[in-house]
């Protein structure tokens, strides 16, 4: 097949001009698509820096810094590519139904990421606090955007997700800095309830790691068929919680064992049948 000369130097000349009559919107298109996105990195690093000079939390600084990001990226590519003379209604409707499906297959994920941001504005518990949740008590380690993690005191790693802690009951037990111990000492009725009462609260009086401010306490719990129940109340900032729980356990021990105040050990009833 024979092509005529004239025609090809006529289709060369109107590409040629095509090319020349498209190449301003092409180079504007391109310049506005370098200068947001030098732009939007300067705007990104500008939202970090306010945010931690403010001191927000760290993870809802990097979770709403992420979410300016690709916002912004998502407004420059739709001013690009109307700028290139594309028609962005069409694909403004595609984002949209794409964007429709993608939330109906994950609703479990998007009501985690819902949980995520409250439990990041309402605070509950932050990062090192020791809590417990669905059964568990653990240290929070990490607050993530779908699940928290947390780490027991047998250094197991937990993954609760958000939306359940979110709609659950949380008790923190670091968020007001100290903490109460709640113990119980089963004495004989033998026992002078007075004397004992004043050995333990020596004993709490002279340990440097236990309150005095809320003072600790000793009172008689319960009167049991077997023993007299004393309860014992000491307070300890949360960093010496575990001895001081320890020690108020072994030093009462001792000091009761040592004045002659005999402890009534647990009876358990045994049903008897007759043979």
């Amino acid at each position: 097949m024979n092509l005529d000369p004239n025609y090809i130097a006529n289709y060369s000349n109107n590409l040629i001009n095509e090319i020349i009559a498209y190449s301003p919107k092409l180079i504007s298109a391109f310049i506005i698509l370098f200068i947001g996105l030098y732009t939007i990195r300067i705007v990104n690093r500008l939202v970090r820096r306010i945010m931690l000079k403010r001191k927000l939390d760290v993870t809802l600084t990097q979770f709403t810094a992420d979410i300016l990001l690709w916002g912004l990226r998502i407004l420059l590519f739709v001013t690009f590519i109307s700028k290139l003379g594309i028609e962005t209604s069409s694909f403004v409707a595609i984002l949209g139904a794409m964007g429709l499906a993608v939330g109906l297959s994950l609703q479990g994920s998007l009501s985690n990421f819902a949980g995520g941001m409250l439990i990041i504005m309402f605070k509950p518990f932050k990062d090192g606090d020791l809590i417990e949740a669905q059964g568990t008590i653990a240290t929070v380690n990490e607050i993530q955007i779908f699940v928290t993690k947390l780490i027991t005191a047998n250094n197991q790693v937990v993954f609760i997700p958000n939306s359940i802690l979110s709609n659950g009951i949380i008790t923190n037990y670091s968020m007001l800095g100290y903490r109460r111990a709640d113990l119980t000492f089963a004495i004989s009725y033998d026992a002078d309830i007075k004397k004992a009462k004043d050995i333990i609260l020596e004993l709490l009086i002279k340990n440097p790691k236990v309150l005095q401010n809320p003072k600790p306490d000793v009172y008689v719990k319960n009167l049991t068929d077997s023993a007299i129940e004393l309860a014992v109340r000491p307070w300890a900032n949360n960093e010496d919680y575990g001895i001081v729980f320890t020690e108020t356990l072994e030093n009462c021990k001792n000091a009761l064992d040592n004045a002659g105040i005999p402890f009534q050990p647990f009876v358990k009833e045994m049903a008897t049948t007759k043979s």
